[in-house]
């Protein structure tokens, strides 16, 4: 994908996402895109950066540790962690990463906090919740939600910002909603037992479902394929 290409795709997503924020109701600046760049090379995030894309998610560790000693001059880059997180990778995650969309254990989250260096803010949270109880899927069930969020809260390297959830794949815009609404409302739940904690985030919503995450309340929407192309 050329440099002229890709500016033209930031700027259909772009459009896409106000389209949808203008359908629902919502102010133009009420939720923002985070360009999902695995598996795409460093040239293309600098060439999104240049057309003014500042915050990039990464699924696969190394490859993204990789791409960050590449754009180490690009400072107000934001990078976030948007894949599956196992313990032997906490540290490295906590030392690199401005935000972690994809926590769904106590022992990760602490490991995160524990591990988050002094002189960096504290790490931005997003629990998963495995929204539509697909076992193959990860995240913490609902049920267990106000648990993880109890203990996460207290936690001095970490900032919980909100949730994040990949929903089932669903045929109409009435089903895409469902699940998002019970997230959305999970949200506000928490929003008001904990009114002190920024919980301002919700991170759903892909391509295929922009729409419906929008009408429900998403701040972040993560375009891949839609921004970079599709991949390998």
């Amino acid at each position: 994908m050329t440099e002229v290409v890709l500016s033209e795709t930031l700027a259909a997503a772009h459009a896409r996402l106000a389209a949808a924020l203008h359908a629902a109701g919502r102010d133009e600046h009420a939720a923002q895109l985070l360009a999902v760049s695995k598996t795409k090379p460093a040239r293309m995030v600098r060439d999104a950066y240049r057309h003014g894309q500042r915050d990039f998610g990464e699924n696969y560790l190394q490859e993204a540790l990789d791409k960050q000693a590449e754009l180490a001059d690009l400072t107000d880059i934001v990078w976030h962690f948007i894949g599956p997180l196992q313990s032997n990778k906490t540290r490295a995650v906590a030392e690199h990463f401005d935000w972690v969309h994809s926590v769904d254990r106590e022992k990760i989250a602490r490991r995160l906090s524990e591990q988050r260096p002094e002189h960096l803010p504290a790490l931005n949270v997003c629990l998963q919740v495995n929204i539509s109880g697909e076992t193959s899927k990860s995240g913490v069930s609902p049920e267990r939600l106000d648990t993880l969020v109890s203990a996460v809260i207290e936690m001095p390297g970490l900032a919980l910002r909100g949730l994040m959830a990949i929903p089932a794949p669903a045929a109409t815009l009435a089903e895409q909603r469902a699940p998002l609404a019970r997230l959305r409302q999970a949200l506000e739940a928490l929003q008001k037992r904990y009114p002190r904690a920024p919980l301002d985030t919700l991170s759903m919503g892909m391509s295929d479902d922009l729409e419906a995450a929008i009408a429900e309340g998403a701040t972040l929407v993560r375009l891949g394929t839609a921004i970079f192309g599709a991949r390998r």
